[in-house]
C-alpha cells in the first residue's frame, strides 16, 4: 500500500482519498494506473482502487466529499456507509447514509463498478461512459452522473461542455465543473 495520504490522516483522523485543486494532475489514466494511485499527495492524486479496497473492507468508513466553486462556496456530502469491494469484482462501490449540504448525488453509484477509458464497466448497454464523459476513471451507473475525475476544464461557469468536467450534478448541474473536491473516509 502507497503512502498517498496518511500525513493527513495521522493529523485529522481522515485520510484523503481523492483530491483535485488546480488541473495540474490528468485523471485520463489507465485501470493500472487507478488501481495503484497516482499523483503527489501534498496536490491532486488518487490514492489507489486497491487501497482503497484495503483500507474499507474489513469495518465500514465513512465518506467525506468538500466540494467548491469558482464563486469561493463550498459544501459537502458525508456517507456514513463506504466501502470498495476488490478488483475481481471490479471495485464495487458500497455507498449508503447521505447527510450534508450539497445534496446526494451518489446514490446511483452504490453497487456499480469501477470504468477507467481502458475498461468498460459501467451500466450503460450502448456506450462507453469514462470515453463518452468525463474521460475519467469512476462508477458510472449511467453516463448522467456526478463525476469527481472527470477533466479538469477550469472556471467555464455554466457554460463547460455539458457532462464534462469535475460534476457534482445535484448542487452545480451538469454544465458546470467545479474549481475543488476532495474525498476522505475514517473508519
Amino acid at each position: 500500500m502507497t503512502n498517498i495520504g496518511y500525513t493527513f490522516a495521522q493529523r485529522s483522523g481522515w485520510t484523503v482519498i481523492q483530491r483535485r485543486q488546480e488541473g495540474s494532475v490528468p485523471f485520463n489514466r489507465t485501470w493500472e494506473e487507478y488501481k495503484l494511485g497516482f499523483g503527489n499527495k501534498n496536490g491532486e492524486y488518487w490514492l489507489g482502487n486497491e487501497n482503497i479496497h484495503l483500507l474499507t473492507k474489513s469495518k465500514n468508513y465513512t465518506l467525506r466529499i468538500v466540494l467548491e466553486d469558482w464563486s469561493g462556496a463550498t459544501s459537502f456530502a458525508e456517507y456514513s456507509t463506504f466501502r470498495v469491494s476488490g478488483e475481481a469484482v471490479g471495485y464495487r462501490l458500497h455507498i449508503s447514509g447521505y447527510s450534508g449540504t450539497a445534496r446526494d448525488s451518489m446514490a446511483h453509484n452504490n453497487g456499480h463498478r469501477f470504468s477507467t477509458l481502458d475498461r468498460d464497466n459501467d451500466a450503460w448497454s450502448i456506450g462507453h461512459c469514462s470515453q463518452r464523459w468525463g474521460q475519467g476513471g469512476w462508477w458510472f451507473p449511467g453516463c448522467s452522473t456526478s463525476v469527481l475525475n472527470g477533466r479538469y476544464l477550469g472556471n467555464c461557469g455554466n457554460s463547460c461542455p455539458w457532462g464534462q468536467g469535475v460534476l457534482w450534478y445535484n448542487w452545480r448541474g451538469y454544465s458546470y465543473s467545479l474549481k475543488s473536491v476532495s474525498m476522505k473516509i475514517r473508519p
